[in-house]
């Protein structure tokens, strides 16, 4: 079936439709939700919210643009909408002016550890990393989603660059220490 035929089907509410637009796209959608998401558990749940708020919208859809673009898009409305209703954010405006970059040269460094850390991260510094570092949204754009000013954006990516910086050196220095032999 033609993708455009079945957007017009999901916009007609044809359930077969709406299973297979999910089969199709809930893969990726879900990897954007485990990005933004404090774990596994959570990001499925708001898959699932983003899949009905993508049902009930699929009207607004006018076919302009990328199609994975605007799924995308709702979804992680969808998930930064559900921290600001359940005020899990809690507002962090520290003035930090270091721009720390994470340099990871090793391949030790597997990305399920990548991923734990990032979730890990405090809900506000994860989000504004997650937008700024893997999906390429600017300060402005940042801080008209999540509410905040240009600043408390840069340095919340600031500080969440730091602190993984810090568990990506404690976890090599952990990799690399030696145990003296026992006699």
């Amino acid at each position: 079936m033609d993708l455009n035929q079945l957007i017009n089907d999901c916009k007609n509410k044809d359930r077969k439709a709406q299973e297979q637009l999910y089969k199709l796209y809930s893969p990726k959608l879900f990897a954007a939700c485990l990005k933004y998401s404090r774990n596994y558990t959570e990001a499925q749940d708001n898959l699932q919210d983003g899949f009905i708020l993508i049902f009930n919208k699929i009207e607004q859809y006018a076919f302009k643009g990328s199609f994975d673009g605007w799924l995308k898009r709702v979804m992680i409305n969808n998930v930064l909408q559900q921290y600001r209703t359940h005020t899990f954010l809690s507002l962090v405006n520290e003035d930090v002016q270091d721009d720390y970059e994470i340099e990871i040269d090793d391949e030790n460094i597997s990305l399920d550890y990548l991923l734990k850390i990032i979730q890990e991260l405090p809900d506000r510094y994860r989000l504004v990393f997650n937008l700024y570092v893997n999906d390429d949204y600017s300060h402005a754009e940042i801080a008209e989603m999540l509410s905040i000013n240009i600043g408390t954006s840069k340095s919340n990516l600031s500080r969440a660059r730091m602190i993984l910086k810090d568990k990506i050196e404690q976890y090599k220095n952990q990799e690399n220490k030696t145990f003296p032999s026992a006699k």
